[in-house]
């Protein structure tokens, strides 16, 4: 059965056109620590793209071929694409070569690691990764909101978007479920395709997602190599505090 990005692939850059606000937040930190930069699980270059335009060295890595190959068919067709270097590989254990002044974990990347082995091997080679006088800035969701938040079983409606190869309708709609022992998040989605003539081709994805906490993503970074040199509680510098939508980790290597 193939994986949930290879399942999604042709969806996912037209569901994710409006997911642009952190790109200011990284091109910020591009300019005061320079290139070049290693996106952790870039997908078809979402980020790197943005700070590759910008004229920085973008380097991402991902373990899905198919995300990676629309990658590089844009990469392609842009001028500032040679700036773009997409590596396939599992991230806990990949060695590209490079050492880089920025260690990029974007939006909820870390989530993708369920198990404490994982998450230490993860973090240790990207500490292996990053320039002594580097940052890493990892990007999650306050799992403390999430916790909060009473479970229902009802499919929620995301986002309807045009499949731009097709031109088809898609509707996306999801159910979840939240494990608080575990604290894994058990997603389904669901993409309903409607064709010309009105013909529906339903998709289901199932995805789990790990949610951490601060004190847990402390220990891990300090036990990997990094120290935390301050975290906040979104992209635009907010306190970390309650209610704070994010966990925006800014961490140093030791």
């Amino acid at each position: 059965m193939p994986g949930f990005y290879a399942t999604i692939a042709r969806y996912y850059d037209a569901e994710n056109t409006d997911k642009n606000d952190d790109i200011p937040f990284y091109l910020e930190l591009a300019e005061e620590y320079g290139a070049p930069l290693m996106d952790i699980g870039c997908g078809t270059g979402r980020v790197m793209f943005p700070l590759a335009q910008a004229g920085y060295e973008a380097h991402g890595i991902d373990n899905e071929p198919a995300m990676l190959e629309r990658g590089r068919d844009i990469a392609k067709t842009l001028k500032y694409g040679n700036l773009t270097h997409f590596h396939e590989g599992d991230a806990t254990t990949y060695d590209p070569g490079v050492k880089f002044k920025l260690m990029l974990v974007p939006y909820n990347g870390l989530m993708h690691f369920h198990t404490q082995e994982q998450q230490l091997a993860l973090l240790q080679n990207l500490r292996k990764m990053t320039l002594d006088d580097g940052l890493m800035i990892l990007d999650l969701p306050n799992a403390g909101e999430i916790f909060a938040t009473q479970d229902t079983d009802s499919v929620m409606m995301e986002r309807t978007f045009l499949e731009p190869e097709s031109g088809h309708m898609v509707m996306q709609q999801s159910i979840s479920y939240l494990d608080r022992v575990t604290q894994l998040l058990q997603v389904t989605w669901i993409y309903d395709e409607i064709s010309a003539d009105g013909t529906l081709k339903r998709t289901t994805a199932p995805l789990v997602l790990y949610y951490f906490f601060f004190s847990e993503v402390s220990l891990l970074l300090k036990l990997s190599g990094f120290e935390v040199e301050a975290v906040y509680g979104d992209l635009n510098y907010s306190p970390y505090e309650d209610g704070a939508e994010r966990m925006v980790i800014f961490a140093k290597p030791v």
